[in-house]
């Protein structure tokens, strides 16, 4: 896969993104959400890979929100950045995503992270939401999925306050899992990772399947029902012996459906 925005490489069962804008704070265009989004949805059509790292180039950003480069001057979608589309994304991969947040984490950047399914920061690492500072907001994933992580309150003290939080600030308030070394972020990264990739990676699928569901409306609960549960119940008896009984026009054993 070739990009311009992101980088992309796999390391064993590892995918590494990494947000390839750092002399612009690793900000995302339409471009970057675009790339991200078809580096997910290819991920997300291989087997090779078992966990997936977003990250940013350099050592000082992570992601310091978005920048509209080339949009159409118009309220439709065309004239929005095109964010949403890379956070479903990450939702609907079924497999676990880790972000390793290499230096400021900041508005649309701090969303990202939130959206993914685990955080591991360098001790450097900074937070924060500036949205109602600079005349914008995220009502949707940066919102409800903020309030998953820190409850109602903490989550609206970061959206409408927007303190400045550390990386150890981050982890007490319950926004990130992990905090480690600026030297070691990367190894610690991988081995979070290597872990992840050691459980079962359907179980891991249904777990997040069930985690989305609850945001997902009747999206998020087909996944669950098509994507894992049909899945797997298409292996059982019964489905077999309903299957082999309508393919040869006879009524089914009910014998054969097994318990």
């Amino acid at each position: 896969m070739s990009y311009e925005a992101i980088l992309y490489e796999e390391d064993g069962p590892i995918g590494w993104l990494t947000l390839n804008r750092p002399d612009d704070g690793n900000m995302f265009t339409p471009q970057m959400c675009h790339e991200i989004r078809d580096c997910l949805n290819a991920v997300r059509r291989e087997t090779r890979t078992r966990v997936l790292v977003i990250t940013g180039a350099g050592d000082k950003f992570f992601c310091i929100g978005g920048r509209k480069e080339g949009m159409e001057e118009t309220l439709l979608y065309a004239g929005v950045l095109p964010t949403l589309e890379m956070y479903e994304s990450i939702d609907r991969l079924q497999k676990p995503v880790i972000a390793s947040v290499n230096g400021f984490a900041v508005g649309g950047g701090n969303v990202l992270q939130v959206v993914c399914d685990l955080t591991i920061a360098k001790e450097s690492a900074v937070f924060r939401q500036v949205g109602p500072m600079m005349g914008s907001f995220d009502a949707g994933f940066g919102t409800w999925y903020l309030e998953d992580l820190v409850g109602k309150k903490k989550a609206k003290e970061l959206w409408m306050l927007n303190p400045r939080l550390t990386a150890r600030e981050a982890l007490a308030f319950g926004l990130i899992n992990r905090v480690v070394p600026d030297a070691s972020l990367r190894e610690e990264t991988r081995m979070m990772a290597l872990e992840l990739a050691e459980r079962g990676p359907f179980a891991l699928a249904s777990i997040k399947a069930a985690f989305n569901a609850r945001h997902g409306g009747v999206g998020g609960l087909a996944r669950m029902a098509h994507d894992l549960l049909l899945r797997g119940y298409l292996e059982t008896e019964e489905s077999h012996e309903l299957s082999d009984a309508f393919r040869a026009k006879r009524k089914p054993d009910p014998d054969k459906f097994g318990r």
